[in-house]
């Protein structure tokens, strides 16, 4: 007989307060009238985006934001789905938590990354929850919890230094007992997946499991012979650090000029977010081929309205010795590789890296941001791949 997964008496409600979200009229206005005297720099000289982001296609998602975008929209889809505050190691941390009318439903915590938010799961959580209304099996349900990274969206931004990816993994340790939760999973791509990772790493009691979409799986000592597979994700290893990584290398050695650039220009958030949006996509020239100028202005609205661009920047200051050789894990592991992320590792690699692997998964298409890209995709692989925790 299955255990249920959830412990039978809820947490305590002076721990976890509600929250709803609500920007006013005049920040929307403000930002509007910021958009319209946007101060444009001269353009690129080359034909393509080896410079940053082209000016023409800035200047086209910005007039976007400025006249058809509705972020009273996207309020309201958040608000639909119930979302709390709670305070963890002196942060207020912010999630969204849905409960799957299945009493056997298995507890996930998913976690975003950079320039991620809690709106890349948003398309996840009906499926995941609900799975029945949407062509799956209730055998599959989960509770969804999707917290706010620390210094991210509507957690509280961090005022001292030390917020790195193994505090805030022991914080949802924290978070996932809090909510009354005895054995659960948890899930993550990009920063979210360096922190379930570290979760991993550390196998706190009651965690059955986790599915990652990116690996930290490289070798600490890169081979000298290397098969095809090895030899790309080697030369995506290089794009990756290289010339994909701008943004990367300012966030780590200066995420607080980043934040002064960005905080007072909300065409500046734009296009800093769009350029990473356009490098790391399954796109067919632009990033918009593979996101909707809406969801890619969720994100970049989130961002601005919350003024969080140095604070979201200092993850990468915070873990600056971290590296893509991740610890070998060896509780189960569940993976996902989607054949446009950057870099790309070979699964004899991630095979030595996780000694208990679960479940290896090969999506057909997709990026590095898979939830917003590939969200169906991604919840059969979430399904598929923790189904053999649940026994």
């Amino acid at each position: 007989m299955k255990k249920t997964m959830t412990a039978p008496t809820p947490p305590p409600s002076t721990l976890v307060r509600p929250f709803a979200v609500s920007i006013s009229d005049a920040e929307i206005d403000d930002a509007k009238q910021r958009l319209a005297k946007t101060r444009w720099p001269d353009p690129e000289t080359v034909g393509d985006w080896s410079q940053g982001v082209r000016v023409e296609n800035a200047r086209s998602l910005v007039d976007h934001w400025e006249h058809r975008y509705d972020w009273q929209r996207l309020e309201s889809e958040l608000n639909r789905f119930p979302q709390f505050l709670t305070e963890i190691d002196g942060l207020d941390i912010h999630f969204i938590h849905v409960r799957s009318k299945n009493p056997n439903a298995m507890p996930l915590i998913l976690t975003h990354g950079w320039p991620g938010s809690i709106v890349e799961f948003l398309k996840l959580i009906g499926p995941l929850t609900d799975p029945v209304s949407f062509g799956g099996d209730a055998a599959d349900s989960f509770d969804v919890v999707v917290p706010s990274l620390p210094g991210f969206g509507f957690s509280q931004k961090p005022t001292e230094t030390g917020w790195t990816v193994s505090r805030t993994a022991s914080a949802w340790v924290k978070l996932m007992k809090r909510l009354g939760y005895a054995r659960w999973a948890a899930q993550g791509g990009d920063w979210g997946a360096v922190v379930t990772t570290a979760l991993g790493a550390m196998q706190p009691e009651g965690l059955l499991g986790i599915h990652l979409n990116t690996q930290y799986a490289f070798p600490a000592q890169i081979p000298d012979t290397l098969s095809p597979e090895q030899r790309y994700a080697v030369e995506t290893l290089a794009l990756y650090t290289g010339d994909l990584g701008g943004s990367n290398h300012l966030q780590r050695t200066k995420p607080e000029t980043v934040g002064f650039a960005l905080a007072d220009s909300p065409a500046g958030q734009a296009a800093w977010i769009y350029e990473k949006f356009q490098s790391k996509t399954d796109n067919h020239g632009l990033a918009e081929d593979a996101l909707g100028i809406d969801d890619m202005l969720d994100a970049i609205s989130l961002y601005w309205f919350t003024n969080s661009a140095a604070s979201s920047g200092r993850i990468y200051w915070e873990n600056k010795s971290g590296t893509l050789a991740g610890p070998k894990l060896t509780l189960p592991v569940a993976v996902t590789v989607f054949p446009r992320d950057i870099p790309r590792l070979p699964r004899s690699w991630i095979e030595d890296t996780y000694s208990n692997l679960i479940h290896y998964g090969e999506a057909d298409k997709g990026g590095h941001f898979a939830a917003m890209e590939q969200p169906e995709i991604l919840v059969n692989e979430i399904r598929t791949g923790l189904r053999a925790l649940r026994s």
